[in-house]
């Protein structure tokens, strides 16, 4: 059976969760009105790093979520660096309280992954976009036509972006592939003229690997 424990945070899930176990035998020996507050920071870290399963839906032609979250941007935007078009830009804040684990929002192959150095801002605000540090990585749609960008942003507490994916390696919808630690926030940009439409709305509870942000027509 799968314990579901995200991969990427064992090391803090046996640093601080070990830390938090040995505070709270220690507490109950010495000052047993701690302990209370070593089990509940025991709890936080096993919630935080959880990864449930998903059921990811197979119908063609559409891109779900990356990540759990509130979408906080959707909008039509340029995207000069990667793509170098007119996009269609979905942004997702995961708060502290969300599942962290990314997943890929359709199949195909990792073209290429870039790391950008930056800032800490609120994830939950637009600057964070532009000046927060940052994970790239561009897949070549199944399609064979279209090229999407998907965009693991840090926030004010997540300090270590983890992805998982290699250059040339295919991707399945709904894979995992890394995550962000802490609150922190994904992007998704799509070309306008790939014909996609975005289906999702600003304040939308979305699920990674299971809500469908659009659908290429």
């Amino acid at each position: 059976m799968r314990i579901p424990l995200a991969k990427y945070g064992v090391r803090e899930v046996l640093l601080f969760g070990g830390i938090s176990l040995l505070g709270a035998a220690l507490s109950a020996v010495f000052l047993w009105y701690l302990t209370p507050l070593f089990v509940v920071a025991v709890a936080f870290v096993l919630y935080f790093f959880r990864d449930p399963s998903r059921r990811t839906p197979g119908e063609p032609r559409i891109l779900v979520s990356p990540a759990d979250g509130k979408v906080v941007e959707v909008a039509e935007v340029e995207e000069p660096r990667f793509l170098k078009s007119l996009t269609h830009k979905i942004a997702i804040f995961m708060s502290p309280l969300d599942v962290h684990v990314n997943r890929a929002p359709c199949d195909g192959q990792v073209e290429t992954l870039v790391h950008q150095p930056g800032r800490y801002f609120n994830a939950s605000i637009a600057d964070a976009s532009a000046h927060n540090e940052a994970n790239a990585m561009t897949l070549a749609h199944v399609d064979g036509n279209t090229r999407i960008l998907v965009r693991q942003v840090a926030g004010a507490m997540a300090r270590r972006i983890v992805c998982a994916a290699a250059v040339g390696q295919h991707l399945e919808r709904g894979d995992r592939y890394g995550m962000v630690k802490f609150g922190s926030r994904a992007e998704v940009y799509v070309p306008v003229e790939s014909g996609f439409e975005v289906e999702v709305r600003l304040g939308q509870t979305v699920r990674a690997g299971e809500t469908i942000l659009g659908r290429f027509r």
